[in-house]
């Protein structure tokens, strides 16, 4: 009996003992505690609730004794699948099979696990299994540090441990090492370790070979002596010592360039810089490029963010290329600048308020310019465009929402500027006097709404050589303009929707104009005046509608259900006055007998008043057909909805007032998708009713009544979009959305197309990024094998079409095609082309090849633009992940820029 208290003692203050975690390693070896320890026997005595262990027997359970103190500083919680044995005479504690182990922030798991608590250490390894193999390999967790070895030995006081075989991961980085010793809570020694990124850290295809390393986690890892190791063929090339940071916080540093050879500029260095971790909240990169003929460039990229108020970016370029040498005939020197602010606010941070900007102008020419092959898809773009915008609701009521935005629009062909700096809008909710506020809104009178709005603008037109130099604003327009509408609608006879309306405006100017002849110089010369003027509209206008349903009904049985088609005539009437008091006259020569009259507000911001009394109607029809057809993707005999032709539009006008020509040219659009929504369709055309004489001028003769049809198309326009993939064939694997990458989302920034048809994007700074969409292949084939039946592909078109036929020319102004398309060969190995072809001007657009192999850890790729301003080709073989990245070749031959 004294013998069993003793051992209920000891089993109590066992149990309350808590477990540890540790560390993991690499290969097999003979002092790996795995190959020692063997499971001891044990038998059970269910009557006297013991287990017999090694000849020694211990209580199963037994609540009443009081419990020791712990030798350990927490409890350690601990469970096993096999079982749960303690040897007294030896102090340990054994787990077997499945165990685990818990103590503080230490987690620990194994195959076996034994723990001597008088000692304060632990040992943990494998076991094997019936077919004589190790397995349930040990983890070891320590706060989010985790470690897998082989087997580990740790002590809970001193935080030492000995490691065999471990293998960890550090910011994409995998380190596995023969033995490993760790020295304190961050400090760790190893030998004989292997570096890889490769997910395969037991048989990677390349690794680096380190003979010392001291290792601390989360802050750095430095080597001593290495070489790289690729598919366990060591290789010549290796460093003495290195040094790899391992912060999760962003760090300063220097961003090496990248060189190469340009056949215009020379050899160059490109991408080359230092990176500002300035704070969490902000960051600065400031980049230089250099070019032994003279041309540079530099560029200064900031990102900052501010959790749940707003997030943004800010980059300004600058470039200055140098053509050819001073004294010969083709030497060029260009210089050119782009802006780019990017800042959008979270919804969180303002329920009245929003704050927005997208910014991207500077020199017309910059992305044409450029060397920077990332800046292909925007050199393409005709036009760069800017918004600034601020947004606030007045919570009065009724509620006042004002508007205060900025905006930019760039020609870069021609150079022109056209700016708004500021607008002002401001609005009043809608104010219904005749009804009270929860009463409803039905019928003439009490449907009578008003508002009050305010438009303010301060427009600049000039050219990118005056921007931000004082001479762009001589031209510049202000304008402000009151206007107050006032509308009511109801329907009458249940189907026909009425509704009236009149506007007031009221518009302020500080730009007039004055127009007289000089004798002197025989000529009409126009005066700008700048002061306060004002002016005075006002207008009326109604409009009728409805809308017909038609339905035809198939018999039963048949795929197609039903056809519905839906048409919403309308008829609208509006009166404008003349507005002669506002017009003056002037003289067209000297004698003075022809005069000619003008408004003094012409040319502003606003349009003027009219001297014409103008009654106007205007009738337009649209059309929908939809249907109800099967759906083949339900099991039940279900029908769903598609529509056959999306808004077929018909509008014309007639000039009541006009003498000649009141009808204006009718204007018939529609459009469509076809083969599942992957094909889209737009129809446009114009086509006049009146005839046109030998010249081209309009007669006041319809054109059936002069030999023709009821209708003479004067232009048209075809659009035809298409993209479609082998996904869309394959109704086993859901389809997924392609993800842009960084470089489309810059291009997308720089005005160009997010897709791939003016060719995908390359960053030299960057070529470890893919030059296809970085999708994840669920595949069960490896790199080594081809498809058997499958090729993955997708193809993305499109069609443009324009015919011209004002004058009966009847030609074909524009007429091309783009296309893009990419095939995989076999798994990780693509190739893709982007391409065009105008059939008016019989030519070949930009044209782009790319050839891509994934290597499990590197990747290979070739892009080639074989002809025009863009032309170049480039190599690159290297590591993919960003940590070893330097590990690379990189050989290609930059577009030869003819500057302007």
């Amino acid at each position: 009996m004294y013998t069993k208290i003793i051992y209920r003692l000891l089993l109590t203050f066992l149990l309350t003992i808590s477990s540890v975690s540790a560390i993991s390693q690499i290969k097999d070896n003979p002092r790996s505690f795995t190959n020692k320890i063997e499971a001891p026997k044990t038998t059970k005595d269910t009557i006297n609730k013991t287990t017999i262990i090694d000849n020694i027997i211990v209580p199963v359970k037994d609540s009443i004794l009081p419990k020791k103190k712990n030798q350990l500083d927490a409890n350690v919680t601990r469970k096993a699948k096999g079982y749960d044995a303690i040897n007294q005479k030896k102090k340990e504690v054994t787990l077997y099979d499945e165990a685990e182990m818990y103590y503080n922030d230490i987690e620990l798991k194994a195959g076996i696990i034994i723990l001597n608590y008088e000692k304060n250490e632990v040992y943990a390894g494998r076991i094997k299994d019936s077919t004589g193999q190790y397995t349930q390999q040990p983890y070891f967790k320590q706060g989010s540090n985790v470690i897998e070895p082989d087997s580990i030995r740790f002590n809970f006081k001193t935080k030492k441990a000995l490691i065999w075989n471990s293998r960890t991961e550090q910011a994409g980085l995998n380190i596995k090492s023969e033995v490993a010793k760790r020295e304190n809570d961050s400090v760790y020694y190893m030998r004989n370790a292997r570096l890889t990124t490769s997910k395969n850290i037991d048989d990677p295809e390349y690794y680096i070979l380190v003979r010392k390393i001291k290792f601390v986690p989360k802050q750095k890892v430095v080597l001593g002596l290495s070489n790289l190791v690729i598919a366990d063929v060591p290789t010549p090339l290796g460093i003495p010592f290195g040094y790899f940071p391992m912060t999760e916080k962003s760090t300063s540093g220097f961003i090496m360039p990248t060189p190469g050879q340009s056949n215009a500029q020379g050899y160059f260095l490109q991408n080359g810089g230092y990176y500002f971790a300035l704070s969490e909240n902000y960051d600065l990169a400031v980049l230089g490029d250099y070019y032994t003929n003279g041309s540079y460039g530099l560029r200064a990229e900031s990102s900052y963010a501010k959790r749940y108020k707003f997030r943004g970016n800010v980059n300004f370029r600058f470039e200055n290329n140098i053509q050819s040498e001073k004294g010969f005939p083709d030497y060029v020197k260009s210089r050119q600048y782009n802006i780019q602010w990017s800042h959008s606010q979270d919804s969180k941070a303002s329920p009245n308020s929003r704050f927005n900007a997208s910014v991207n102008l500077g020199s017309s020419q910059y992305f044409r310019n450029s060397v920077n092959i990332n800046n292909i898809g925007a050199g393409l773009n005709n036009t760069l465009n800017s918004s600034i915008s601020y947004n606030t609701t007045l919570p009065t009521l009724p509620k006042i929402n004002i508007a205060v935005t900025a905006n930019h629009s760039q020609n870069t062909n021609t150079g022109q500027f056209n700016m708004t700096l500021p607008t002002l809008t401001a609005n009043v909710d809608r104010i219904y006097p005749f009804a009270s506020e929860n009463e409803s809104k039905k019928g003439f009178i009490k449907n009578i709404n008003l508002q009050y709005n305010l438009s303010g603008i301060n427009r600049i037109t000039t050219q990118d050589s005056l921007f931000l130099k004082s001479e762009m604003f001589d031209d510049a327009i202000v304008g402000m303009q009151h206007r107050i509408p006032i509308n009511t609608n109801f329907k009458i006879f249940n189907y026909l929707n009425v509704g009236i309306g009149a506007n007031f405006n009221e518009t302020w100017t500080l730009n007039t104009v004055n127009k007289q002849y000089s004798a002197s110089k025989n000529e009409v010369i126009t005066t700008n005046l700048n002061g306060f003027d004002s002016f005075r509209t006002y207008d009326f206008n109604a409009n009728l509608g409805t809308t017909i349903y038609g339905t035809f009904n198939f018999k039963e049985g048949k795929k197609i259900k039903a056809i519905r088609h839906i048409i919403a005539p309308s008829i609208g009437y509006s009166y404008t006055p003349n507005f002669d008091k506002y017009f003056d006259t002037y003289a067209l020569d000297a004698t003075g007998n022809t005069m000619r009259e003008y408004s003094r507000f012409e040319g502003g911001v606003f349009s003027g008043p009219s001297n014409n009394m103008a009654q106007m109607l205007t009738i337009g029809v649209t059309n929908n057909f939809e249907a109800k057809v099967k759906d083949k993707d339900s099991k039940e005999d279900t029908y769903k909805k598609i529509k056959l032709l999306n808004a077929l539009n018909f509008n014309t006008s007639y000039n009541i007032n006009a003498d000649s020509l009141a009808w204006s040219p009718m204007r018939i659009s529609t459009g469509t998708q076809l083969f599942k929504q992957k094909m889209t369709v737009n129809l446009a055309a114009t086509v006049d009713p009146y005839a046109i004489d030998n010249a081209g001028k309009r007669l006041n003769t319809f054109n059936i009544n002069n030999g023709g049809s009821l209708f003479r198309m004067t232009s048209a326009n075809l659009t035809m979009n298409y993209a479609f993939s082998s996904k869309d064939f394959d109704v086993s694997k859901p389809k997924e959305d392609n993800k842009n990458d960084k470089t489309s989302r810059q291009t997308q920034q720089n005005g160009g197309r997010t897709d791939d048809l003016f060719g995908r994007a390359t960053d030299l700074s960057n070529n470890n990024q893919s030059l296809f969409e970085d999708e994840e292949k669920d595949t069960q084939q490896t790199a080594k094998d081809w498809y058997n039946t499958k090729l993955p592909w997708d193809l993305n078109m499109a069609y443009s079409m324009t015919y011209g036929n004002m004058n009966r020319q009847s030609e074909i102004s524009s007429h091309s095609i783009m296309f893009s398309g990419n095939l995989e060969l076999a798994p990780r190995w693509k190739v893709g082309i982007s391409s065009g072809y105008d059939m008016k001007q019989q030519g070949f657009t930009f044209t782009q090849f790319r050839f891509e192999r994934d290597l499990e850890s590197w990747r290979m790729s070739f892009n080639w633009v074989p002809e025009g301003n863009n032309a170049f080709w480039g190599f690159f073989i290297g590591i993919k992940s960003s940590v070893l990245s330097d590990i690379k070749w990189d050989k290609r031959q930059l577009p030869d820029r003819r500057f302007n």
